[in-house]
């Protein structure tokens, strides 16, 4: 199988996932046709999205969905727990801290962190103050950074998340940071979705326009 695989296909590995586990049968077989029909995507794609990550497939039988859906876990990371901090615990930090879900996409979040020392108070125990992130990290170790914080404190946090020794940083401020080249950064920017949606409704675009669309304001 191959070692690399692009942003569109890592993209749409979730969505077969989430599919085979609605399934009410996971015991027989599954083709890339009737995945592909389900979800409404070109059968060859997801056949080749699939050869990426698997080789349980067998000709004019398909996958077994039970080692299908084992594999797609496996390569999408979501058997191996990685650990993360939140910083900026204000509305939409604390959603994010108290959404359960995120443990079947092996992500836990350790702890929270703000500078506001009413919101700390009023976090009961499971948010704490900045100040105490440095200690925190160093004994705990967390993998991945998340920044809710305003788009002005956004760098400052990540150099700090950086110093503490996250390898990866999960971006909810409306802004770009600036992170050395060992570390990846994802980025949620709710502006950019919306323009996506408002441009495709505009313009009727295709998939791959809409892609390269995407990359042209990301890339900006």
């Amino acid at each position: 199988m191959a070692n690399s695989i692009s942003r569109q296909t890592l993209q749409r590995l979730p969505v077969y996932l989430n599919y085979l586990k609605g399934l009410q049968d996971r015991s027989g077989y599954i083709s890339a046709s009737s995945i592909a029909s389900a979800l409404n995507l070109n059968d060859v794609q997801v056949r080749k999205d699939l050869a990426m990550i698997t080789s349980s497939g067998r000709p004019k039988i398909g996958y077994p969905v039970g080692d299908l859906i084992d594999d797609l876990e496996v390569y999408l990371g979501y058997r191996d727990v990685s650990s993360a901090v939140l910083v900026g615990a204000g509305h939409l930090g604390k959603a994010l801290l108290n959404y359960s879900g995120f443990k079947t996409y092996g992500l836990e979040i350790l702890a929270a962190f703000d500078v506001n020392e009413n919101v700390v108070a009023r976090g009961n125990g499971s948010i704490m103050n900045l100040d105490q992130l440095s200690e925190f990290c160093r004994c705990n170790n967390p993998r991945i950074g998340i920044i809710t914080v305003p788009a002005n404190s956004a760098q400052k946090v990540c150099n700090l998340l950086i110093n503490c020794g996250v390898e990866a940083i999960w971006n909810f401020a409306p802004v770009h940071l600036s992170v050395p080249s060992n570390i990846i950064v994802v980025n949620e920017n709710m502006a950019v979705n919306l323009a996506l949606i408002s441009h495709h409704l505009r313009q009727g675009t295709s998939d791959e326009n809409l892609d390269n669309f995407a990359e042209s304001i990301f890339n900006s």
